[in-house]
């Protein structure tokens, strides 16, 4: 009897398989795993064959790392990322960790104005950036420069960018936003209950502060620090502007050289390895600091939370916000529109300066600078909306398992984000450069390269939108007889429009700024406004680069707007 059982549930379970596999969303989430395995395991193995292999011929040596830390120079280009690296994290964290504390904690005025400013500075591109500063506080001719040499009839001004620490000021004032972030995300989970008991028991403010307050949120601050220095490592638009006319070499800037003639990208593999090294052990130590933020929360839902009342103190703490609005912020955007309406931006403003002429020229006149910005904002959207649809079924597949190997595929989808965008555009260059794929050039390896490097923010963003999600709302529709196309175009899409469309933004308007990884895979039909804006810093062409970066801010401040409107204000700032 038993036998016959056996044999009628096999019996069964067979023509269970058979539609399980012929069901056509599975067939779906199949080819999205193939896809997911041929953006991620393809071009990072290649990266690692790469490194070891002789050119041309094929055979295997360690010569290319001889060659790539063989030289003084080059050894010398990472113990400077790692000083540069040190520096920014440390002056994002004076400017990121006191701000946060007063927007979250405080009584601060104009908290709200603050809030957005941090947002103002999270949407600016660094390499953009990097120009208004060059226009403030170059030596010679920098606006801030003029001004003191005018104001004390000195010969020269006491500010210059072209230096260690003007490179780290102006890499921390557009990376802070994250410490910010992590920061004031910890904050609001902190109640007030702790801070009482300690004024209770005597503490002031500052004591209660340093000694209750931030302890509590240590983990979320380290882990910030992590991710700022990791970007300044990684960094490549602010350091070529900044860097190298200063004669500073960093690793980013001292990849650039091996692709030049001759090329050797065999090289740059081998000495990308020491940064991929490097930023894996710092991402598993951030996750293993972020997994304890959860004792920040001393009762059920974080407690109540009461503004600390500074007294006279809330002016001087209004003060340094203010300053950093004012640094990352009001005055490179204040430049960058100035030089945008100018004819030469030297000649300061006088109605003798103002012109059109910078907008028409590239909006009508100029090919090569229009189809940059086309360029940039289609190969944005595209990759948009593939990595939400690529993050979304990701995602899906692993919370709903509806494969095996879930692990692996979560795995997958977040490897990129430990790779820096620099070695990745290798990894892409040495995958699909040559034969059989020759996409060097195009704008299709930037896209997928782009794809690629983005999709973890996707998946990560859907994952925590499908985990809210209950089961049995799907469920219901199944035993009403609806399919898994049903069940997902029906229920679960509609309930995740909002969390995909905040994700479709935020993926935009990172790729409208992202350098490091179409520097090295753009050609002259394919080149974006981040490598075009490179090519004419090196002419001294501010006025056409300041209406491009104008033109730039508008359509991504609009994007932003229309998110803010429809999902909050808070939609890229307080994202999990």
């Amino acid at each position: 009897m038993a036998t016959e059982l056996g044999v009628d549930g096999m019996r069964s379970a067979a023509p269970k398989a058979r539609r399980f596999f012929l069901d056509p969303m599975v067939l779906v989430w199949i080819a999205v795993a193939v896809v997911l395995v041929a953006l991620v395991a393809n071009p990072l193995a290649r990266l690692l064959i790469d490194s070891f292999q002789v050119p041309r011929t094929g055979g295997w040596t360690f010569a290319n790392f001889v060659a790539a830390f063989g030289r003084a120079r080059h050894i010398q280009a990472f113990t400077n990322t790692l000083q540069l690296a040190t520096a920014v994290a440390v002056i994002s964290g004076a400017m990121g960790v006191p701000l946060a504390w007063a927007v979250s904690r405080t009584d601060m005025p104009w908290r709200g104005f603050m809030h957005v400013n941090v947002l103002a500075a999270f949407i600016i591109p660094p390499f953009l950036g990097a120009i208004g500063w060059i226009l403030l506080a170059g030596p010679n001719a920098g606006w801030l420069n003029r001004a003191w040499m005018l104001v004390t009839g000195m010969d020269a001004g006491p500010f210059n960018v072209f230096s260690f620490w003007g490179l780290a000021f102006v890499i921390a004032i557009y990376v802070y936003p994250l410490v910010y972030i992590f920061t004031s995300s910890a904050l609001d989970l902190i109640s007030s209950e702790m801070e009482e008991a300690a004024a209770i028991h005597g503490a002031g403010t500052l004591r209660t502060t340093l000694q209750v307050t931030l302890p509590l949120a240590l983990p979320a601050i380290l882990g910030a620090l992590i991710i700022v220095f990791l970007e300044a490592m990684a960094l490549y638009g602010t350091p070529a502007l900044i860097a190298i006319p200063a004669r500073f070499n960093v690793v980013t800037t001292q990849l650039s050289v091996f692709f030049q003639y001759p090329l050797r990208i065999e090289v740059a593999a081998a000495f990308s390895m020491p940064l991929v090294g490097i930023t894996v052990v710092l991402l598993v130590l951030q996750r293993l600091m972020l997994a304890r933020r959860g004792y920040v929360s001393v009762s059920g839902k974080g407690g109540e939370r009461r503004r600390v009342r500074l007294g006279f103190w809330r002016w001087p703490i209004f003060a340094y916000a203010s300053f950093i609005s004012l640094v990352s912020v009001i005055l490179p955007l204040f430049v960058l529109v100035q030089t945008s309406f100018a004819r030469a931006w030297g000649q300061g403003l006088s109605l003798d300066n103002l012109t059109l002429a910078n907008f028409h020229y590239i909006l009508f006149e100029q090919m090569t600078v229009r189809q940059s910005i086309w360029n940039t904002f289609s190969y944005s959207g595209v990759t948009a909306t593939a990595c939400c649809a690529l993050g979304f079924s990701i995602a899906y597949i692993v919370h709903r398992r509806l494969l095996p190997g879930g692990a692996i595929l979560t795995g997958l989808t977040m490897a990129p984000f430990a790779v820096p965008g620099i070695v990745l555009a290798i990894c892409f260059y040495a995958a699909y450069a040559g034969p059989p794929f020759q996409l060097y050039g195009t704008g299709t390896l930037i896209v997928v390269a782009f794809i690629t490097r983005f999709m973890p923010i996707a998946f990560a963003t859907a994952a925590s939108g499908v985990r809210g999600l209950h089961p049995e709302l799907e469920e219901a529709v199944r035993i009403l007889g609806g399919g898994r196309f049903t069940v997902v175009t029906k229920v679960v899409l509609p309930l995740l429009k909002k969390t995909l469309l905040g994700a479709w933004i935020l993926v935009f308007i990172i790729c409208t700024r992202e350098l490091s990884t179409a520097i090295f895979l753009s050609g002259p039909e394919s080149r974006v406004i981040s490598v075009l804006t490179l090519d004419l810093s090196e002419q001294g062409h501010y006025e056409i680069l300041a209406a491009m970066g104008v033109v730039l801010l508008i359509v991504t401040t609009a994007v932003v707007g229309v998110g803010m409107k429809l999902l909050g204000r808070d939609f890229m700032l307080r994202r999990n």
